[in-house]
């Protein structure tokens, strides 16, 4: 592909999500492939701003596509969020001789993309966060992993309450965003599920789906809760008071982002990461990359971050449905 891109950087930010590396090592070596050089940017917006970089050749990337985390590292910059911040990240940009940034992570990413390409800098961002929750996409980097993660820890968990005919109450990731409570409680055949999205009621949305549990025959009972829905501790204590169980809880915290990525994660990382060369080297700029129906292609960031993204209404239907059984 001919192309006027001849050195570009990437980078990594905010929270690091399994696949993530397999996304740089295709950045890398697609870029290699269309004869453009590449940088590798550490530790985010604040290694633009700081100037913390690394060449990278296809031999640097070899044995990551299986890795968790990443190899860039990853950090959030509060500096990065002034003129000032950005006025030194584009100077780094100017520096270095970078016609382009590949910048991989969150909503927050994206929007630092956006800032950075004010001062005249192309940029391309790849979804990479475990939350599923970039609007303009259908599936973000990261997603599969945690939501295998958590089904595996839950599993297990399953196996000890049966065993003791107990109430088990799993807290997973989501501030802001039920889709991989929603996601994983599903794949577990959970009592109830709690979501941001929903108001919480604890008489409506687990008291009354435990006992329609207990009335079916069960003695075992999964609660999924969505940290931005609620607490599990809080949960737990309205369980005890409530119904007069004995709940245990376990917070899965950040052993949902670690871990060898799926082949899903894999291959969308690195198809993702070939299209966001692509799309710098055809001279496009503020773009985000985005997979629909398993397709893979680019739209403009401001347009995507626009958007509105809403629970699929069809899983909450048959989550509803499935819920205390």
């Amino acid at each position: 592909m001919e192309t006027a891109v001849k050195r570009i950087g990437v980078l990594t930010s905010g929270g690091d999500a399994p696949g993530m590396n397999a996304a740089i090592r295709s950045v890398v070596r697609s870029a290699i492939k269309m004869g453009i050089e590449v940088v590798g940017i550490r530790r985010g917006w604040a290694g633009l701003i700081n100037g913390d970089i690394k060449p990278m050749d296809s031999s640097s990337v070899s044995h990551i596509i299986n890795r968790g985390g990443t190899i860039l590292y990853t950090a959030r910059s509060e500096e990065f969020r002034t003129e000032a911040g950005q006025q030194r990240a584009a100077n780094t940009c100017k520096l270095l001789g970078l016609d382009g940034i590949v910048a991989i992570g969150g909503d927050g990413t994206f929007r630092g993309a956006q800032a950075l390409s004010k001062y005249g800098i192309s940029v391309v961002g790849i979804p990479g966060t475990i939350d599923n929750d970039i609007v303009c996409t259908d599936y973000t980097i990261g997603f599969d992993t945690a939501a295998n993660t958590a089904v595996e820890c839950i599993d297990r968990l399953r196996d000890t309450m049966q065993s003791h005919e107990r109430c088990s109450v799993v807290e997973v990731m989501g501030r802001h965003a039920g889709y991989l409570a929603l996601y994983v409680g599903m794949s577990v055949g959970a009592t109830a599920v709690l979501v941001p999205e929903e108001e919480y009621d604890f008489k409506r949305d687990v008291a009354e789906q435990i006992r329609r549990a207990r009335l079916g025959g069960k003695t075992n009972f999964q609660i999924v809760v969505a940290e931005g829905a609620a607490s599990a501790v809080d949960v737990g204590r309205q369980i005890t008071e409530e119904l007069g169980l004995d709940p245990r809880i376990t917070i899965l915290g950040h052993i949902q982002r670690g871990g060898c990525p799926t082949a899903k994660d894999r291959v969308m990382a690195t198809r993702m990461g070939y299209e966001a060369v692509k799309v710098l080297a055809e001279g496009k700029t503020n773009r985000v990359i985005c997979s629909n129906d398993d397709k893979v292609f680019d739209m403009d960031i401001e347009e995507g971050l626009a958007m509105h993204k809403t629970l699929n209404p069809e899983e909450y239907e048959v989550m509803e449905a499935m819920s205390g059984t």
